[in-house]
């Protein structure tokens, strides 16, 4: 395919269309627009970077960018880990951050409107002075909510909630071709036509641009307490999480993370955990609307736990301590970050019952190509969080030695029956990995779905799927 380069008398109708302000042009652009949050994965800067504000702005410029076959890719706050944001055919950046307003709470139905750009913890700090509560909850809570529709982000507390799909109601969109669309309805139940809103979650803005969300919000639990749980190895902490899937104890969270990775983000956040020598760590949540109720599944949950090899139980009742153990959880990625020269994070998911086996299996891979890897993640739903350090290696042997090693990772997980990502997305930096396990026929039907939403492949070229041999 090819793309129309800007000219300044593009970028003059951009400004017109917008405003002056509110578009930058070569030399005006931040680097931080030319990637995501791992770098590693590539940089590619914009030929201009858009600041849209309204429905009808996008649309100005998608119907300019569609009449004149320009690439256009849609940012929200660029938290992403897979390249989804990276304007890989240069072209028009469109970035919804100042889209962050929030438009309506309408508690009869229990839902609240926002713009793509609201931020994760700006919405909780509103749904929290209004009583309700919004319970996706992704690891970079700086992410937006547009961002987390067009990767259906999970979180640690997607084992009891789910993951955003659940609770995006309706959508407003702008098409390629800049003509606006309404996908979903405020309603209870629907079963009218194909369901295109949940084929627009989870699409990486690649078939369109979301310029409006109404989500579901719930009312918030009255009492949550967590467990810390120690184990001697990793299969006696994993080979519990079975039991309590089929219990009816009910965890919103079970996480497990190494003793090397909690003592890593205890460490970056100076905090002091109530255990740090076990080989590994499971992290319990439980929500409930009594007291009496969540002391006597944790009493269970507890004894469960020692049942099947535990080394002790350590309860966190106080605001105080469960924030240690969940902020400590939630820095785990930035802790290594900041402990090697360069890394890469993928999110593989297998079946949850598989977690040892892929983490043991991933061992031997950090021995076969001497590169450092921890692993982590969402023990409940087999969701693990990857990362391979390149610490002193050469970065063009590092390069070349991990991406044989995301191969091996990925057939494994397509052998165990998983999947190649289960939160982060695809970006452009797993295209070729989803493709290799999808086969042919995928590839053809994700191609067509692609065609029918945006022929002419301008809206985040490159991305998910190629559109074009």
């Amino acid at each position: 395919m090819e793309y129309h380069e800007i000219t300044p008398e593009d970028v003059q109708y951009l400004r017109k269309v917008t405003a002056p302000e509110r578009v930058l042009y070569g030399d005006e652009i931040e680097y931080d627009y030319h990637h995501d949050e791992l770098p590693l994965l590539g940089t590619h800067a914009p030929e201009v970077v858009v600041f849209v504000l309204t429905t009808e702005e996008v649309s100005a410029v998608m119907k300019y960018a569609y009449e004149n076959t320009i690439p256009v890719t849609p940012r929200g706050a660029g938290t992403g880990l897979s390249g989804g944001a990276v304007p890989q055919y240069g072209g028009i950046l469109l970035t919804t951050e100042k889209m962050n307003r929030i438009l309506e709470w309408d508690l009869d139905t229990m839902t609240v409107l926002v713009e793509p750009g609201v931020l994760v913890m700006e919405l909780d700090a509103a749904a929290e002075e209004r009583d309700v509560f919004y319970p996706p909850e992704p690891g970079e809570k700086t992410a937006s909510l547009g961002g987390n529709v067009m990767t259906n982000a999970g979180g640690m507390k997607a084992i009891g909630y789910g993951v955003t799909r659940r609770y995006v109601v309706d959508l407003e969109c702008v098409l390629p071709d800049g003509r606006v669309m309404q996908f979903g309805s405020n309603v209870a139940k629907n079963t009218s036509g194909y369901d295109v809103k949940d084929l627009i979650i989870g699409s990486e803005g690649t078939l369109c641009i979301v310029t409006k969300i109404r989500l579901r919000v719930i009312h918030p639990p009255k009492v949550s307490y967590t467990l810390l749980v120690p184990y001697g190895s990793l299969e006696e902490c994993l080979d519990t999480v079975p039991k309590f899937i089929n219990s009816d104890l009910e965890p919103v969270a079970i996480e497990y993370i190494s003793k090397a990775i909690l003592d890593d983000a205890a460490y970056y956040l100076n905090k002091i955990m109530p255990h740090k020598t076990a080989d590994t760590y499971m992290i319990l949540m439980f929500n409930g609307g009594t007291t009496e109720d969540v002391e006597r599944r944790c009493d269970a949950a507890a004894q469960l736990c020692l049942d099947n090899g535990a080394e002790d139980v350590f309860l966190c009742n106080t605001e105080e301590t469960k924030d240690a153990v969940w902020s400590v959880r939630s820095a785990a990625l930035e802790a290594e970050k900041v402990s090697t020269s360069d890394m890469d994070e993928c999110d593989v998911v297998v079946p949850s019952n598989r977690i040892a086996d892929f983490s043991h299996f991933a061992d031997s891979l950090m021995e076969k190509y001497e590169i450092r890897i921890s692993i982590f993640g969402h023990a409940g739903d087999g969701n693990m969080h990857i990362m391979l350090m390149r610490d002193d290696m050469d970065p063009e042997v590092f390069k070349e030695r991990y991406e044989a090693l995301m191969y091996e990772l990925y057939d494994k997980a397509s052998e165990m029956g998983g999947q190649v990502s289960g939160e982060h997305g695809i970006g452009h930096a797993r295209v070729k990995y989803l493709e290799k396990q999808m086969g042919p026929e995928m590839v053809g039907l994700f191609r067509g779905i692609k065609a029918v939403f945006d022929e002419k492949n301008i809206l985040n070229p490159g991305k998910v799927i190629k559109a074009y041999e």
